[in-house]
């Protein structure tokens, strides 16, 4: 692997990447895929103590990141407690957040952050597939809306310790 190349794109474009060119060689047609970036206080890693092996946790990873349905996700998580044993929390949210990127390609949503107590939602107007009546119903006062040059949904979270169940039922 090319550390450098790693380094500057982050692994999950990385992956992304060399599955991309693999495909092409192959003389498959490859569909874009928008890069997703998810900033949230979770803590969604591989710990050392459950996956100790370097190669081992790499290949996980890289089934993570390319992950396209929540069968695929589903699949990973067999495998991995298969393998591994029962997996730790930190991994369970590389999933759930594996899953957020899912449903933010369905939803339009290029890019999430926490910020405190609030989650920014930041989508493209073209392609933003959310149903606003229903969200403004369902949250009221706990969410916002700003348009501009980039677009973004600002919502208050409930819990804070719940970000990403909350993440997951917004986008839903």
């Amino acid at each position: 692997m090319q550390h450098g190349h790693l380094d500057q794109v982050g692994y999950d474009m990385y992956c992304k990447l060399l599955d991309e060119v693999i495909k092409e060689e192959k003389g498959v047609k490859v569909e874009p895929d928008p890069d997703i970036i998810i900033d949230i206080n979770v803590s969604s890693f591989i710990p050392d103590n459950y996956i100790e092996n370097g190669n081992q946790k790499i290949e996980v990873y890289q089934a993570i990141a390319l992950c396209r349905t929540d069968e695929d996700i589903r699949k990973i998580k067999e495998d991995i407690e298969d393998r591994f044993g029962k997996a730790p929390e930190e991994v369970d949210s590389l999933l759930e957040i594996a899953k957020i990127k899912q449903l933010c390609k369905q939803a339009g949503v290029h890019k999430i952050m926490q910020k405190q107590e609030n989650v920014v939602f930041y989508f493209n107007q073209e392609t933003f597939n959310l149903d606003v009546a229903k969200l403004l119903e369902k949250y009221k006062s706990r969410i916002k809306f700003s348009t501009g040059f980039v677009p973004y949904v600002t919502y208050k979270l409930e819990d804070k310790n719940r970000v990403v169940e909350e993440i997951e039922d917004f986008l839903c």
